[in-house]
């Protein structure tokens, strides 16, 4: 599968290894200039969005439509500026970012996890119950599948928040935020949430 990865710090780039070592041909785009522009997302088969939320309305929307984009960013008003329907929690900011970015197939995913155990603590081939949980929300269930492969491949369990409404439950200031967690634990933590 070709994935691009739209923003290379911490997260984009620890994926990129993560995949490209998974067998998929990674292209990463960011704001210094790396060889893949933003504009040419359209020739991936899977979009994933690692920059910060202020930077998704500035996106080319017509690249994103119809693909699957998986938004690993947070939404932090001190970086991003104060979304009013984020701060009142009538939105969360996946459901901001395919409200933005729509005709997308937006799946939240690897925003609740470092870029450390992310890059190091992945166990592709132990049985479920011994991976650490990566959390996805979304709307589109076979979005989520895909997603759900991906996870997987890299060696985590993935762990289905419900939908872009819901994925708040993987948002920070949730109980499972950057909290690197056995599957089995993640599914007791987001029962008892």
């Amino acid at each position: 599968m070709r994935i691009g990865i739209i923003g290379s710090g911490r997260i984009g780039g620890t994926l990129g290894r993560l995949f490209e070592a998974a067998g998929h041909e990674v292209l990463l785009a960011n704001s210094r200039g790396e060889p893949y522009t933003v504009e040419a997302a359209a020739d991936a088969d899977l979009l994933v969005l690692a920059i910060p939320l202020h930077a998704i309305s500035s996106l080319p929307v017509e690249a994103f439509a119809g693909k699957v984009v998986i938004d690993a960013n947070n939404y932090f008003a001190g970086r991003d500026g104060s979304l009013d329907r984020l701060d009142r929690r009538e939105l969360t900011s996946s459901a901001y970012t395919a409200e933005t970015l729509a005709g997308a197939r937006v799946v939240k995913a690897f925003n609740t996890m470092d870029y450390r155990p992310l890059g190091s603590e992945g166990k592709p081939g132990a049985p479920r119950e011994e991976r650490l949980a990566i959390f996805l929300g979304g709307d589109d269930e076979e979005a989520k599948r895909q997603v759900a492969e991906l996870i997987d491949e890299i060696g985590f369990a993935p762990v289905d928040t419900g939908s872009l409404a819901d994925s708040a439950r993987q948002e920070p200031g949730a109980p499972v935020f950057n909290a690197p967690i056995p599957a089995p634990e993640a599914e007791r933590a987001l029962r008892s949430a």
